[in-house]
């Protein structure tokens, strides 16, 4: 009698295959700040090789080139607003019709540039809180009084009229703080709270991260958070996306120490949560729906996954992204551990930067997930 042979998965629509949701570009690696667990190592001067004025809009047009709807174009950096042709950049870009989007650094010149950038047309602005006092923030962030100027900042770009969205670095100097930065965001009015999850890469090698319980935790936490009018987005935690497809469901929320008192805490602060958590549940991650374009041109799957795929100065970026086959076996969950035999390989499918960073290989496992850390025990 002949064994049938296992039944091959069945891919889901090919979502992102033509066209990525966001696509960065690190306008410059120069920042005035110098932030312990900054990707790209930045200093206070550009580097060699960053893309001239013109190289920048031809990259513009490169992104108006995978066609409409047009990507979203975030300018970062270093500090996208050390470059002196920022805002005519974005000028071109909203011309041809590309949402752009801002992720400066904090420093005098977002004070001085405020008005510019509000006349600019740009969609929104990104502004880093790591801490929910100045203790923790400052110390992160390597400037004294900075908690204080970024505060200011949010307040400045909501009263000029800009949409701003809050980033945070979860690590292990500021995971107790997370309610309390939740309910800052909240009552600063600002809508989008995005959450990143540590990767070992730049400076970042050098910062505590958290247990794969504790990100777990967390998850559960940020989900709850998404239920007080809160667009809550996790970055290198895909697994948000599952956490958050469970409780949906019904499934409960687990029993551990840092979640009973985050969630303890956020209801102290904002009371109830005053609508269900949305589902959260576009399958982006690394390579897929995201796009990185480095100083210099060079392309990656995303900014914390440093492996290159070419460059737009000698090839497209939609080519890149379309054809490369690093990028094809991302979008395909093409996992050869735990996370390709996980049932959430689409819906997740693991932070390829952060299985780079602990194995080498892109296409590995993601070892901040449960379930990855599960099965890698003697029990598992």
């Amino acid at each position: 009698m002949t064994t049938p042979a296992p039944a091959r998965r069945r891919r889901p629509p090919a979502l992102f295959d033509q066209r990525p949701m966001l696509v960065f570009w690190e306008t410059t690696r120069a920042c005035l700040l110098a932030c312990r667990h900054c990707r790209a190592s930045a200093r206070a001067e550009p580097l060699p090789g960053e893309l001239s004025h013109d190289e920048g809009r031809r990259l513009i047009d490169q992104v108006a080139g995978f066609g409409r709807p047009f990507p979203v174009l975030v300018l970062t950096g270093g500090d996208c607003l050390m470059r002196p042709d920022l805002l005519d950049l974005v000028g071109y870009a909203t011309r041809l019709g590309v949402p752009v989007a801002l992720s400066p650094s904090v420093t005098p010149l977002a004070g001085d540039l405020l008005d510019d950038i509000a006349a600019s047309g740009v969609k929104a602005v990104s502004v880093s809180l790591d801490g929910a006092s100045a203790a923790t923030h400052d110390a992160i962030r390597g400037v004294p009084g900075h908690f204080d100027a970024t505060l200011a900042t949010l307040r400045d770009l909501a009263a000029a009229g800009v949409a701003v969205q809050v980033n945070t670095t979860v690590m292990r100097a500021n995971a107790a703080e997370l309610a309390d930065i939740a309910a800052i965001v909240a009552r600063a009015g600002c809508r989008v709270w995005e959450v990143f999850f540590l990767v070992h890469v730049g400076r970042g090698t050098a910062t505590g991260a958290i247990s794969p319980a504790e990100h777990e935790e967390v998850c559960h936490f940020l989900y709850d958070a998404s239920g007080y009018r809160l667009t809550v987005r996790a970055v290198e935690a895909p697994f948000f996306r599952r956490v958050a497809a469970q409780r949906r469901a019904g499934g409960p929320p687990p029993g551990g120490a840092l979640y009973a008192r985050l969630a303890g805490r956020l209801a102290v602060l904002l009371g109830p949560p005053v609508r269900r958590p949305p589902a959260h549940a576009s399958p982006t991650r690394d390579g897929k729906g995201v796009i990185f374009v480095a100083h210099d041109g060079t392309v990656l799957p995303a900014g914390f996954l440093p492996v290159a795929l070419g460059n737009i100065r000698s090839r497209p970026l939609r080519e890149i992204y379309r054809d490369d086959p690093l990028l094809r076996a991302i979008r395909a969950a093409e996992f050869p551990g735990r996370c390709g035999r996980c049932e959430h390989a689409d819906l997740c499918g693991g932070s390829r930067s952060r299985a780079y960073a602990a194995t080498g290989d892109p296409l590995g496992d993601d070892p901040a997930c449960v379930m990855v850390a599960a099965a890698a025990s003697p029990a598992g």
